[in-house]
């Protein structure tokens, strides 16, 4: 690419990243006159871009309507709770967008790949997360979830990237290592609980992440059509269904989620 056209490629996705965080903002502001309560779930493997989609997304909203929830290493006193009670604490009060970067879905790929839980704990929840989501959707909440998917030779740039560079020091993680050497594991984990928890009321949408640019913007459209009123929505162009589609039995075979 050349210079001038890297100039006028950025100079689009300005123009275009502009317009969603209008329209966000919007969206917000509606959100908070009608007493909403959304949450989003960015799920997905390591370095597949789900710190910079949400910043880009909150760039504009409410610090106070606004929560992103990174959730920690869960404490002896969280390992002796029902699973999800964790999480009760963390969802959206009326008037609030909650944004999960990782989520009670870290029992459905971390936790068996690297045998943080038992294999009955592991199918136990893969039996409880659609009753425990379709008892937030029926109480008025309106939920998002998002799997960002990246490439293995992807993800090596972008791991290797964070231990090279000390601004991106905080981002590395004991994990780092695992998510090359389980690339295997994690894909099977991932196939099994997209399969497993994907439902009609509360279905997982797939995004193709290598490149970071594209997947953000097509991240926004997919939550300013969906969540957002009529007049909003109308004006946002749909996502590109190369790079962000309903999961499907069939993407798991066709090379659309990676192995």
């Amino acid at each position: 690419m050349t210079r001038f056209d890297q100039a006028r490629y950025d100079e689009t996705y300005d123009a275009e990243l502009l317009t969603y965080h209008l329209a966000m903002v919007k969206l917000q502001q509606r959100a908070i006159a009608s007493g909403e309560r959304i949450l989003i779930i960015f799920e997905g493997r390591d370095a597949a871009g789900k710190d910079g989609s949400i910043r880009r997304i909150t760039d504009h909203l409410s610090t106070r309507a606004t929560r992103v929830i990174a959730p920690p290493k869960p404490t002896d006193l969280d390992r002796s709770q029902w699973y999800f009670q964790r999480y009760v604490q963390w969802l959206p009060a009326r008037g609030e967008i909650v944004i999960l970067n990782r989520s009670w879905y870290n029992r459905g790929g971390v936790e068996p790949v690297m045998g943080f839980c038992t294999h009955d704990e592991h199918q136990q929840f893969l039996a409880d997360v659609p009753k425990f989501e379709d008892l937030l959707i029926n109480d008025g909440m309106k939920l998002v979830k998002l799997w960002l998917d990246v490439s293995r030779k992807e993800q090596k740039k972008r791991l290797d990237d964070r231990r090279s560079d000390p601004l991106k020091a905080l981002k590395t993680s004991p994990l780092d290592e695992a998510a090359q050497s389980h690339f295997d594991d994690y894909s099977k984990a991932r196939d099994l609980m997209l399969l497993r928890t994907h439902t009609r009321t509360a279905p997982w949408i797939c995004v193709r992440s290598d490149d970071k640019r594209v997947a953000r913007l097509n991240i926004m459209r997919h939550l300013l059509r969906t969540l957002g009123p009529d007049d909003i929505a109308r004006k946002i162009s749909k996502p590109n269904p190369e790079f962000l589609f309903p999961f499907t039995k069939a993407a798991i075979q066709d090379g659309r989620l990676t192995h």
